[in-house]
């Protein structure tokens, strides 16, 4: 007779879904390496799944889809979670704009999220805004957005630019962002725009424990920009790291690149070689 346990697959997928990546991750070598599909975005245009399995088969643990996706189907979101399944890669996260956080496109953005197995909803750019009062709204929209969300097992996120970083009215963006949203709204830090624009990433890491779920390894140097491959900027990788996994929350790591002097698919490989090297 065949018996069947009642903590079902289901039961078991479900739970694992709703463990934050930390929990599962008993050493920083755990914690997944993935790369913002941004990096490889002329590739991925011509052919989407193809460009998926080459990232797969370099390594990478995870990738991050970016607003393009937001056009989706969701039957077609069911097919390109059928191949990261096949590929046993995940995606923890997206990029949006800010119209997957309004009350008309939130409903789209839990949909697709959901069937990717996503657990952030990330606002990659929060469009034109004035002044300290236009960042306090932008903080708004992402509370309302995440009090929807998170009844539906996601969260919402924010990415920063080098916008963020300028003072405003007295005040950095950023700073107003951070001071002005619900703890459970991730600060995803994007490393080479915080550089550029003189800040201190480990220091900002250290002012947030817990919110920073999510990190884009971007380098820069002062002569090449973001041109440079991982490792080569003025980024202090080890500091950054040991503060974002004992401090930061850390969950996943994002490898991004605006270009650098390799295609792109090199200069994914290039880059996930160096951040693994520097790890071991």
């Amino acid at each position: 007779m065949i018996t069947h346990d009642p903590f079902s697959r289901r039961s078991f997928l479900a739970l694992v879904a709703a463990t934050p990546l930390g929990a599962l991750a008993t050493t920083s070598k755990e914690i997944p390496i993935g790369l913002e599909l941004y990096s490889v975005r002329n590739d991925l245009e011509k052919d989407l799944m193809g460009t998926v399995r080459k990232i797969a088969k370099m390594g990478y643990e995870c990738v991050e889809f970016y607003s393009p996706y937001y056009e989706w189907t969701a039957d077609y979101a069911k097919r390109v979670r059928k191949e990261l399944d096949d590929l046993g890669i995940r995606c923890y996260s997206t990029h949006n704009d800010s119209t997957a956080f309004t009350p008309a496109g939130v409903g789209k953005a839990i949909e697709l999220n959901q069937i990717l197995g996503a657990r952030y909803v990330v606002m990659a750019s929060a469009g034109e805004v004035s002044g300290a009062d236009g960042w306090k709204q932008v903080a708004e929209t992402l509370n309302k957005a995440n009090n929807t969300m998170r009844d539906q097992g996601l969260h919402a996120g924010y990415h920063n630019h080098d916008a963020e970083w300028k003072p405003v009215d007295g005040q950095k963006p950023i700073e107003i962002l951070a001071a002005s949203t619900d703890a459970s709204i991730v600060l995803q830090l994007d490393v080479g725009t915080c550089l550029e624009t003189g800040n201190d990433p480990v220091a900002w890491i250290a002012k947030n424990p817990g919110r920073i779920r999510s990190m884009h390894c971007k380098d820069w140097s002062p002569k090449e920009g973001y041109r440079v491959l991982f490792g080569e900027g003025t980024a202090p990788w080890a500091k950054l790291f040991a503060a974002a996994e004992s401090t930061g929350g850390i969950e996943y790591y994002l490898i991004e690149q605006e270009g650098s002097r390799y295609s792109e698919q090199e200069t994914a490989k290039r880059c996930l070689e160096a951040c693994r090297k520097l790890r071991a």
